[in-house]
C-alpha cells in the first residue's frame, strides 16, 4: 500500500502521518511496527538511548490493526475516527496506565500496575492512538537530567555521552531519536520544555488546569502539568486538543474550551504582535551560543512583522529559591503515601521489633533514591513547626510577586520570549554531585509553573561552541495557549526555511547499540492493585 520505507515513515510528522492514514496511503500497523522496530534497533544495549522503560508491543499493534480495519470498512465509524487515530504515541512513566507497569522511575513502585487509566490515557484510547510504551524519567519527576531514574539514565540522541534533560528526558529522547512521533510528558518546573530544548524537540506546558492531572502521580500538585512532546508545533497543538478539556476527577481542571489550538498553529503570521524580551532571562550566565541563537530568533520575528519590546520581571531572581521551597514541601506531603503498607515494595527490618514505623522506614530507605530523599527532607523541614512562615509562607508570597510581574509584562506584550535553558546539554555525570548546579538548569522555565501560565519550547538552532540544540521559550497569559502555537509555528517555519529543513535532520545518525550489556528496564510484575495516582 505504501512506497515509504521504515526510515521514511518514522521521520514523518504526526500531522503528515495522520493525513496519509486518512487517505489510506499507509496503514497504522505499518507505522506502529516501524516505530517498534526503531525502538528495538536504537533503544537497548549498553550504548542505547534507553528512552523506554516498557514497550507495549502487543497492545499497540492490536489498536493499530483495529484502526486499519475501521478505515477499510468505511462508513460512519470510519468517518468518526479522530484525526490522530492510528498515530502512535509514547507516555511518560509517571502517568498511570492499565495493562502496563507504572514505576515513576522508582524502585519503590517496581512492577506496580495501576487499576485505572489516567484521564489523558482514556482520551488517547478514545482517539485510538496506539501507545508504544512508557518512557524513562528522573525518579518521581525529580531532576533535570533523567540521571536520577532507578533504572538507569537516558542518553541524548545528539550526543550519547550527554543528558537528554529532565525529568522527562525519556519522552524527549524518544521523539528526537524517531522512536515515537509524539509523547506525553509532565512539567513541574520545566520537565517538558528543558528536555525539548536540549534534544531539538518541541515541548509544551499548557495552562495549569487545561489538561487533567488525574492519574499523573503527584510530585508538587500546585505546579504539575501534563503536556505534549513532539517534533513540530502543529503536532503539539493536535495532541493538546486530544488530551485537553475539563475533567470532573481533577478539582483544578478548567472548564474553558481549548479547541482553537490547531487553527492558531496554522494562522501563519505574527504581524502587529508585541513580543517581550524578559530582561532577567538572558545575558549574564547564559552560554554564548544560546544567546546567539536567541538573538537570531528575535530578528526573524521582527522581520516577520512582530514588534520586539523589553520587559522587566524583577522578582524572577527569587523564583528559583521560592520554587525549591514550595516544590519540596508538596513533595514531602505527596510522597508520604509510599510507605510499604498499601502498595509498592515492602522491606522488612532485619532485626528489632516489626512495627509499621520500622517497616515504613526500611521501605523508604531502600525504595527512594538520593534526590527524592533530599527533597523530602528539605520539604519536611520547610513545613515544620516554627519554620513554616519563614520558609514556605515566604515562598508563597514570592510566588504572588512573580504572578504580578507576569501581569505587568503581559500588559506590555502579547507573548514573552527567552532562551529555554541557559546552556546546551551537559555530559552525563557532570552535575550529579552538585545539586545546586543541576537546579539552575530550570531558572528560565520555573516562573511559568509558579504562575500557572503556558510555556512552549521549540528548537532555535545549534550552539556555536558544541553543535548541540538550543531551545527558544515562548510564554503567554493563562488560558492563552493558542498565542504560543501561533507565534511558535511562525518562528518554527522561519527557522526551518533558514536551515533548509527541520533541525532534527542535522542530528547524528544513530547506529544499533552494543547489545552485550542490556540496559536496566523496569520489569513487568504483578503487584497490588491499589492506586498510587490521582490529582492529590
Amino acid at each position: 500500500m505504501t512506497e515509504l520505507n521504515n526510515s521514511e515513515l518514522i521521520r514523518l510528522s504526526a500531522a503528515q502521518l495522520a493525513a496519509k492514514l486518512a487517505a489510506r496511503e499507509i496503514t497504522s500497523v505499518e507505522v506502529t511496527q516501524a516505530y517498534l522496530d526503531r525502538i528495538a534497533l536504537v533503544d537497548g544495549g549498553a550504548d542505547g538511548i534507553h528512552a523506554f522503560l516498557h514497550v507495549n508491543t502487543e497492545e499497540a499493534l492490536a489498536v493499530a490493526a483495529e484502526v486499519d480495519a475501521i478505515r477499510a470498512a468505511g462508513g460512519p465509524e470510519a468517518e468518526a475516527l479522530h484525526e490522530l487515530a492510528g498515530v502512535p504515541i509514547a507516555v511518560k512513566d509517571l502517568i498511570v496506565t492499565i495493562g502496563q507497569p507504572t514505576t515513576a522511575g522508582s524502585k519503590i513502585l517496581e512492577g506496580w500496575h495501576s487499576p485505572y487509566d489516567a484521564t489523558v490515557i482514556k482520551k488517547l484510547r478514545a482517539a485510538k492512538m496506539p501507545i508504544l510504551g512508557k518512557t524513562n524519567l528522573d525518579e518521581f519527576a525529580m531532576g533535570s537530567s533523567t540521571e536520577h531514574s532507578a533504572y538507569g539514565p537516558t542518553r541524548n540522541p545528539w550526543d550519547l555521552d550527554r543528558i537528554p534533560g529532565g525529568s522527562g528526558g525519556g519522552s524527549a529522547a524518544a521523539v528526537a531519536a524517531f522512536e515515537a512521533p509524539l509523547a506525553l510528558g509532565t512539567d513541574t518546573g520545566g520537565s517538558i520544555r528543558q528536555p525539548g530544548a536540549v534534544t531539538g524537540t518541541v515541548g509544551m506546558k499548557p495552562t495549569y488546569g487545561a489538561v487533567s492531572r488525574y492519574g499523573a502521580i503527584a510530585m508538587a500538585s500546585s505546579l504539575d502539568q501534563i503536556g505534549p512532546v513532539s517534533r513540530t508545533v502543529l503536532d503539539s497543538a493536535l495532541l493538546q486538543e486530544v488530551i485537553g478539556g475539563h475533567d470532573p476527577f481533577d478539582s483544578t481542571s478548567l472548564t474553558d474550551p481549548f479547541d482553537t489550538l490547531v487553527a492558531a498553529a496554522k494562522t501563519g503570521n505574527v504581524t502587529g504582535m508585541k513580543i517581550g524580551i524578559i530582561k532577567e532571562l538572558h545575558g549574564e550566565g547564559y552560554q554564548a551560543g544560546v544567546e546567539n541563537r536567541f538573538n537570531e530568533s528575535l530578528e526573524l520575528l521582527k522581520e516577520a512583522g512582530a514588534e520586539i519590546v523589553e520587559v522587566s520581571c524583577p522578582n524572577f531572581k527569587y523564583a528559583l529559591g521560592a520554587y525549591y521551597l514550595i516544590m519540596p514541601s508538596e513533595v514531602s506531603s505527596n510522597l508520604a503515601k509510599f510507605d510499604g503498607v498499601r502498595y509498592g515494595m515492602r522491606v522488612l527490618p532485619e532485626e528489632g521489633p516489626m512495627t509499621i514505623e520500622r517497616v515504613m522506614a526500611a521501605t523508604r530507605a531502600a525504595g527512594f533514591g538520593d534526590e527524592v530523599k533530599r527533597r523530602i527532607i528539605l520539604g519536611t523541614y520547610a513545613l515544620s513547626a516554627g519554620y513554616y512562615d519563614a520558609y514556605y509562607g515566604s515562598a508563597q508570597k514570592v510566588r504572588t510577586l512573580i504572578q504580578r510581574d507576569f501581569e505587568a509584562a503581559f500588559a506590555q506584550a502579547d507573548v514573552l520570549i527567552s532562551p529555554t535553558a541557559p546552556t546546551t546539554a551537559f555530559k552525563l555525570g557532570e552535575k550529579l554531585d552538585d545539586p545546586l548546579a543541576m537546579y539552575l538548569n530550570d531558572v528560565a522555565t520555573i516562573p511559568a509553573n509558579m504562575a500557572g501560565i503556558p510555556g512552549l519550547s521549540l528548537p532555535g538552532g545549534l550552539a556555536d561552541e558544541d553543535g548541540l540544540p538550543v531551545g527558544i521559550q515562548l510564554l503567554a497569559p493563562a488560558r492563552e495557549d493558542a498565542r504560543l502555537y501561533r507565534v511558535g509555528a511562525v518562528l518554527e517555519s522561519l527557522l526551518e526555511e533558514k536551515w533548509g529543513g527541520p533541525l532534527l535532520d542535522r542530528a547524528p545518525v544513530l547506529k544499533a547499540p552494543v547489545l552485550k550489556a542490556p540496559v536496566l528496564r523496569a520489569p513487568v510484575l504483578d503487584s497490588s492493585s491499589t492506586t498510587a495516582g490521582g490529582s492529590n
